[in-house]
């Protein structure tokens, strides 16, 4: 293992633990001021969310996102696997069109 290796393995696994924090924060109902277009809104419109479920549902997507980036770095520096790197970038995708969809259909997350 390379000196390059381990730098990117400790910078990969701190961005992970960083996701990995916010989506636990997320989870346990907290942190809606992470939320981007939650975050943005005034006031009043906040008042007609759900945040707690919001939370909940953004804290589920960020996990697996969290998990996989250390991952990453690990299978290039030690297993090699080639396909590794196309499942991430279908998972990320999939969870980010998924979330998109699934967040912005039947008023969900409205009281």
């Amino acid at each position: 293992m390379t000196n390059a290796d381990k730098i990117g393995l400790i910078i990969s696994s701190f961005i992970g633990l960083l996701i990995i924090a916010m989506a636990i924060v997320l989870l346990t109902g907290r942190g809606a001021f992470l939320i981007a277009g939650y975050n943005t809104l005034s006031k009043e419109e906040k008042e007609k969310y759900d945040s707690r479920a919001l939370c909940c549902f953004m804290g589920k997507i960020m996990l697996p996102i969290g998990g996989f980036i250390p991952m990453l770095t690990i299978n290039s520096a030690f297993i090699g696997i080639e396909w590794l790197p196309l499942v991430f970038a279908v998972v990320v995708i999939g969870l980010c069109i998924f979330a998109v969809i699934y967040a912005n259909t039947s008023n969900r997350f409205k009281k």
